[in-house]
């Protein structure tokens, strides 16, 4: 149900979910000092009601912060949820704290008016994103391409919330696979209860009362963090039976990302969630099943047994490629040696 609330939300373009503080400070915990002398920009917010605006704006000398900005959509009341009913919106400016209390209060936090509505795309909205180092938020989840495509063409780091599925988005693996977009540390549980205001498309779950429970989010990141170095432990071995290879590819099943066999060379599908262990310095992501060049049913999943498989990410063990890559290079040196003599 959750799920296809969210499908209604983003068909409806109501898919604006507001992100619980507790979920944000246990991402954010990880990255903390990649925030020191920064500017942070929070761009699909409403100013003072965010919990992304309360979480820097709170933490502002703890983290060390050099400026907060955080923009809105179509709202003129920095204390309320927008309700999009105005053509103009808002910006607000927050320097760090000037009495000494240590607390965001009202006279210090700069209120700003924007020419336009706050659209992230908006020329000005873009000016603002120029002036940051960091960007974090929780875009909507319908126009998370082009958010991303965003981020990227202005070169931005960012810590920004998304679906599982924008994994498998042809715009974003190849993001992924080259290194440029990586997952963060995730919601408990794989979902994330948010608050929103599309009671007609997103109603609340029997979780938490007034609150849209939404399975498959996760945080997305180019910032470094330790998760990314660490090694995935294997320890069971290949067989045939257990990991049969597909009928149109030459690559084995991996169901679990638990079960990738310790002693595989070759390419090995697994599930999108193996994202989630991934560690560039172990493993290279091949590509994505239905996209791969050389899948002859371009566009397709992989079968077996005639039967199509779930989502695969194809890899392989990056010491075994390194391992390879040597032994290629010594043949080379020993033909064109022959050759000299």
């Amino acid at each position: 149900m959750a799920n296809k609330n969210l499908n209604a939300a983003k068909t409806a373009k109501k898919d604006e979910f507001y992100t619980q503080l507790v979920d944000i400070e246990n991402e954010l915990r990880h990255y903390k000092d990649h925030f020191k002398g920064k500017t942070v920009l929070c761009n699909c917010d409403d100013p003072r009601v965010s919990n992304f605006f309360h979480y820097f704006s709170y933490n502002f000398e703890q983290l060390g912060l050099k400026r907060l900005i955080t923009t809105c959509y179509k709202n003129q009341d920095r204390d309320l949820f927008s309700q999009h009913d105005s053509e103009r919106a808002i910006w607000l400016e927050y320097n760090g704290d000037k009495n000494g209390n240590r607390v965001p209060d009202p006279e210090e936090i700069g209120i700003n008016y924007l020419q336009g509505d706050g659209d992230f795309r908006s020329p000005e909205c873009i000016e603002l994103l120029k002036q940051a180092d960091i960007v974090v938020t929780n875009p909507p989840f319908s126009l998370f391409r082009e958010y991303v495509a965003q981020l990227i063409e202005y070169d931005k780091k960012f810590i920004i919330i998304g679906h599982q599925n924008n994994i498998s988005y042809k715009e974003i693996f190849p993001l992924i696979k080259n290194n440029k977009i990586w997952l963060g540390y995730g919601f408990k549980g794989g979902a994330g209860h948010f608050i929103s205001n599309y009671e007609d498309v997103a109603t609340a779950s029997d979780h938490k009362v007034g609150m849209i429970r939404v399975s498959g989010v996760t945080w997305f990141t180019n910032l470094e963090i330790p998760k990314r170095n660490e090694e995935l432990i294997l320890y069971k071995r290949y067989s045939p039976e257990e990991y049969p290879k597909y009928d149109n590819y030459d690559a084995i099943n991996v169901n679990k990302t638990s079960d990738i066999p310790i002693d595989y060379d070759g390419v090995m599908g697994v599930p999108i969630t193996f994202l989630d262990k991934y560690n560039p310095e172990q493993f290279e992501i091949i590509g994505l099943d239905r996209y791969v060049e050389d899948n002859p049913k371009y566009g397709h999943r992989f079968t077996i047994g005639n039967k199509e498989t779930y989502a695969r990410i194809l890899i392989r063990r990056r010491e075994r490629l390194v391992a390879y890559k040597l032994e290629e290079n010594n043949k080379l040196a020993m033909a064109a040696e022959q050759n000299n003599n």
